[in-house]
C-alpha cells in the first residue's frame, strides 16, 4: 500500500472518523480504498488490514463523500468497482508503483533487481537458460521465487509472474505464452507405476486419480518426479516441453488434453516500461519460444 510517512492512526481513533475531511480524502482512507477493492469486499480487506468491515464501510462511505463520485457498486457478494472507482484504483497503483521505485533500496552491485515467479517447470527452463537472461555482461539481477501458487504482483511480491490465465486485475498487464501440455514419461525399462507428487495442482490430482494404489514412492515437489523417472523408478506426469527434452525420458501415453492451458507472464502495468523489466520480459519470451515452453 501507499506509504504517506504519517504515524498509524489508533484503533478507536480510526472508528471514529467516518467522514469526509477538509481538504479532501487523507492517505489512510485512499490505502483502504485499495484493499477494499483489491480483495473486492469487506470481510477479505477486514483480514488484510485488521480493521473491522464494519469500519472498512464507513470509510469507504466518507471517501465517496469527500470526494462526490460512487466508487462501488454494492452486493451481497461484495463490492464491485464502478467506472469512476477503477479510474481511481489504476491512479492509485500508479503512485504506489512510483513510491514503491523510490523507496526501495539500492542493489549493492548497481544492478536493478526484477523478482520473478513461476512454478516448478518454468522456472527449471529459466535457469537453465539464465545467462541469456540476465546479459552480457549482466545488466540485470534476477531473484527467482518458485511457487505453485500465485504470488501478489499488484502488492509487489514479484515483478514478474506466470500464470495459467489471462490477469483480470486492472493493474495487470499479461502476454500469452505458449499452450502447456501435460503427458507421461518414463525411462526405458521402468516398472510400470506412477510416481506421485503429493501437491494442490491439477497435474497431481489427475496422477492421484488415475494411479488408485498403483505407486511405491511419492514426493511433494514435482521437480522429484523428474529424478525419480530419470533414475527408472516409474512413470512421471509431466509438462511437454521438460519431458520432450530430456534425452533418457521417453512418452509412454497421449497427452492429457484436460490439463492443458495458456500460459501467461504478466506484469505489473505500471512496471512493465521500467528499462530492466522490458529486457527481462523480452529475454524470457525468446527463452521460452525456443524451448516451446
Amino acid at each position: 500500500m501507499i506509504d504517506s510517512g504519517k504515524p498509524p492512526i489508533g484503533a478507536a481513533n480510526a472508528e471514529a472518523q467516518t467522514g469526509p475531511r477538509t481538504g479532501g480524502p487523507d492517505w489512510e482512507n485512499l490505502n483502504l480504498f485499495l484493499a477494499v477493492a483489491r480483495d473486492g469486499g469487506l470481510s477479505a480487506a477486514a483480514r488484510n488490514t485488521g480493521r473491522s468491515p464494519a469500519t472498512l464501510g464507513r470509510r469507504m462511505q466518507g471517501l465517496e463523500r469527500s470526494i462526490g463520485r460512487d466508487l462501488f457498486v454494492r452486493h451481497d457478494r461484495g463490492y464491485r468497482l464502478t467506472s469512476e472507482g477503477q479510474a481511481l484504483f489504476a491512479e492509485l497503483t500508479e503512485v504506489e508503483a512510483r513510491i514503491s521505485r523510490l523507496t526501495q533500496r539500492p542493489d549493492p552491485d548497481g544492478l536493478p533487481l526484477v523478482k520473478v515467479s513461476a512454478g516448478t517447470w518454468t522456472t527449471l527452463v529459466l535457469l537453465r537458460g539464465v545467462d541469456s537472461l540476465v546479459g552480457t555482461p549482466p545488466d540485470i539481477r534476477l531473484r527467482f521465487v518458485a511457487a505453485e501458487q500465485v504470488l501478489d504482483i499488484a502488492h509487489r511480491e514479484v515483478v514478474i509472474g506466470f500464470r495459467n490465465r489471462r490477469p483480470t486485475e486492472t493493474s495487470l498487464a499479461g502476454r500469452k505464452l505458449a499452450a502447456v501440455e501435460f503427458a507421461p514419461y518414463a525411462a526405458a525399462g521402468a516398472p510400470d507405476r506412477w510416481i506421485r507428487v503429493v501437491a494442490d495442482t491439477p497435474s497431481a490430482r489427475w496422477v492421484a486419480q488415475t494411479s488408485g494404489g498403483d505407486t511405491v514412492c511419492e514426493v511433494n515437489s514435482p521437480r522429484n518426479a523428474l529424478d525419480l523417472a530419470l533414475a527408472g523408478q516409474g512413470t512421471a506426469l509431466l509438462p511437454c516441453f521438460i519431458g520432450d527434452t530430456e534425452p533418457g525420458l521417453q512418452r509412454v501415453g497421449n497427452v492429457v488434453s484436460e490439463l492443458s492451458h495458456d500460459q501467461w507472464l504478466v506484469t505489473h502495468d505500471a512496471d512493465r516500461h521500467l528499462p530492466e523489466v522490458r529486457r527481462a520480459i523480452d529475454r524470457m519470451c525468446r527463452l521460452l519460444s525456443r524451448t516451446g515452453a
